[in-house]
């Protein structure tokens, strides 16, 4: 017997939680550093705020970065730096990944 309503094993619910939490790169630590710096691999990094170099993935979160933080500079697409465009990154160096890993 095991007790009140207490599963005896894992369910494969909890398992594949478990598998999808040690494989995906949820953007912390060194590999997060890098690949949210966009230099060492090309990562998602694609645009830098020209006022103080902040990065952001698409143009919409730069939006929603320059209105938060530079209110009184009017936004200008165009002046946003495009960081894929500018430095290209090694093919010899594996691009960093949102999900997935060698792990399984």
């Amino acid at each position: 017997m095991t007790g009140k309503a207490k599963p005896k094993k894992h369910t494969a619910k909890e398992l594949a939680a478990k598998v999808d939490a040690a494989t995906t790169n949820r953007g912390g630590g060194k590999a997060g550093l890098a690949d949210r710096s966009g230099f060492e691999k090309g990562g998602h990094a694609k645009y830098e705020c020209p006022h103080c170099k902040t990065t952001a993935p698409d143009v919409k979160s730069m939006q929603i970065h320059h209105d938060a933080k530079h209110p009184k500079i009017p936004f200008e697409e165009s002046k946003i730096i495009n960081r894929h465009a500018v430095h290209v990154a090694e093919p010899s160096k594996p691009r960093p990944g949102v999900r997935g890993s060698l792990r399984k």
